[in-house]
């Protein structure tokens, strides 16, 4: 199965690839609300969090959680 593509315009992420793409094997999107938490992602989960759900209002309500500054 072929993964879709993530647009992305953040140059200094790791994941950032040409063509502003991610190159994330997975990517994490939270809401707006919970962008200033540090969280420890891995594959696209948190760790050590049970999996639940949240409902977002629109598009601008969320956020990539994905991000690692490139070094």
């Amino acid at each position: 199965m072929e993964r879709p593509a993530v647009n992305c315009t953040v140059s200094n992420c790791t994941y950032w690839d040409e063509g502003n793409k991610c190159g994330a094997d997975s990517i994490l999107i939270h809401i707006d609300q919970h962008a200033n938490e540090d969280y420890e992602v891995e594959a696209g989960k948190i760790i050590g969090e049970d999996d639940y759900e949240i409902e977002a209002n629109s598009v601008a309500n969320t956020c990539c959680h994905t991000f690692k500054p490139r070094s």
